[in-house]
């Protein structure tokens, strides 16, 4: 991955309409235009945005155990990820905030690995990827509605880990961490 926007070649949305505004994503109904003149209406799901952070200090990357109702699981492990909700907040510090919020850390190095799509078949959400080094206590104050576990997985064990994983922003994460190891 490069982090370099897509080639759209010549497409160009030629109109659209709001069809669904909801708390954490609106759907609309877009034209499109292709460079040959032909049209195609897409239903899209507009997204603000999202983060993600692989935290690790050199013996245990931190990961959280949680519900996620929408796939019909109980207990997805995951790195630590949220939404780009707060209005003019940056990518690095909605991931300072998270790591806070999620596993009550702090990073006193941070690095953006890259950046992707979580599903560009259907969603503009792009999830901004950190790494988060040289780890310490923080406090911060977390959401009513989150049940979160904190998972510590000894960096020797990140191939099971990895295995275990079944979003794609823990998956990209994870193996971005496996490379990045000596």
């Amino acid at each position: 991955m490069n982090g370099a926007a897509g080639d759209n070649r010549g497409l160009r949305r030629i109109g659209g309409k709001l069809v669904h505004k909801g708390p954490i994503a609106s759907v609309r109904m877009e034209t499109f235009e292709y460079p040959d003149g032909s049209t195609a209406e897409r239903q899209v799901v507009v997204h603000p945005g999202s983060v993600a952070v692989v935290a690790h200090d050199g013996k245990v990357v931190y990961m959280v155990r949680q519900p996620r109702e929408p796939v019909g699981e109980a207990a997805m492990l995951e790195i630590p990820a949220g939404k780009l909700d707060v209005e003019g907040e940056t990518p690095l510090e909605c991931a300072r905030r998270e790591l806070a919020e999620e596993i009550g850390m702090a990073a006193g190095d941070w690095r953006e690995l890259d950046w992707f799509y979580t599903s560009p078949g259907f969603a503009t959400e792009r999830c901004h990827l950190f790494l988060a080094t040289e780890l310490y206590d923080a406090e911060a104050e977390k959401p009513d509605y989150e049940r979160i576990d904190i998972v510590q997985v000894p960096l020797e064990d990140l191939d099971s880990a990895i295995a275990e994983c079944r979003d794609a922003a823990s998956l990209v994460g994870l193996l971005m961490l496996r490379r990045l190891l000596p």
